[in-house]
């Protein structure tokens, strides 16, 4: 399975990454140890599972374009509302 996940950064920024191993991955970036998470407290608030890393891959590079962004602020847009209360 591969993952693509979506973190809230303290700081108001989303963070879209992909992993094969999405606990391992939390793990490491409560930690400290990716640099541009490092001491922006990220929380976990949306996630995709992929049979292919292909798919996987696919869609995080649209997420990471104009479009993506736009539409994935509609789709999680009650989650990024109650985030910011």
């Amino acid at each position: 399975m591969y993952y693509i996940y979506i973190l809230r950064l303290n700081n108001g920024d989303i963070y879209k990454g992909s992993t094969s191993d999405l606990r391992e991955r939390l793990v490491y970036h409560q930690r400290g140890k990716v640099a541009s998470t490092r001491n922006k407290q990220p929380q976990l608030i949306h996630y995709e599972v992929y049979l292919l890393q292909s798919d996987a891959e696919r869609r995080e590079r649209f997420l990471k374009t104009t479009e993506g962004k736009r539409l994935l602020r509609q789709q999680i847009r009650d989650v990024l509302q109650k985030v910011d209360q």
